[in-house]
């Protein structure tokens, strides 16, 4: 082969590890501190809804994950290359995935948590544009759950961190895809001048 794609398929396996990471996490969410009477309560964040880790960077990342690992099973240089301009497209689709996970584990971060504070349940931190985040003193006003809000930053930055990862390796292979799509056939004219 002229122009390998074994870097692909280590960018699907890694993407396919980070898409399993994502979607562990946010089912964490589901569970504060490991409880399932929130959940039954309705008392989660508005955002955990919105899956972000689970659909977006999670589900939606394992197209990419499919076609990546799976390139380069054919052995013909034309075919390749238009599997590397399909591995782009799949890239795009990842690119889309984990900024919808980034966007709403942000906005979820800036809210912060539903908990019972003294006013009952509300968003004690929703109108603070994230500040309480440097402030560690004012998370006691949530009661219930305990360590909620040490919960919902702690994974919100795992997920955060986790679509930055999955945004730049589907980054890398868009550019890795465009590249070896334009490139498969010079590589193929080559091949064949030196054969002949």
């Amino acid at each position: 082969m002229c122009c390998p794609v074994g870097f692909t398929r280590y960018l699907g396996l890694a993407l396919l590890l980070l898409a399993l990471c994502c979607i562990l996490t946010n089912l964490l969410l589901l569970f504060p501190m490991g409880a399932i009477t929130y959940i039954q309560q309705d008392r989660l964040a508005s955002y955990v809804w919105y899956f972000g880790g689970l659909g977006g960077g999670g589900l939606l990342m394992l197209v990419p994950v499919a076609v990546f690992v799976s390139l380069g099973k054919c052995s013909c240089c034309w075919n390749e290359s238009l599997m590397m301009c399909g591995s782009a497209l799949a890239a795009v689709v990842g690119l889309a995935g984990s900024s919808y996970c980034f966007v709403l584990s942000g906005l979820a971060l800036l809210q912060g948590p539903q908990c019972f504070t003294s006013l009952g349940w509300t968003y004690p931190f929703a109108n603070e544009g994230g500040r309480y985040l440097l402030e560690a003193e004012s998370w006691s006003v949530c009661l219930q759950p305990i360590h909620i809000v040490e919960w919902n930053v702690t994974l919100l930055c795992v997920l955060l961190s986790l679509a930055v990862l999955e945004f730049i390796v589907c980054l890398l292979q868009l550019g890795n895809g465009l590249v070896n799509a334009v490139c498969r056939p010079c590589c193929y004219k080559q091949e064949y001048s030196l054969n002949a």
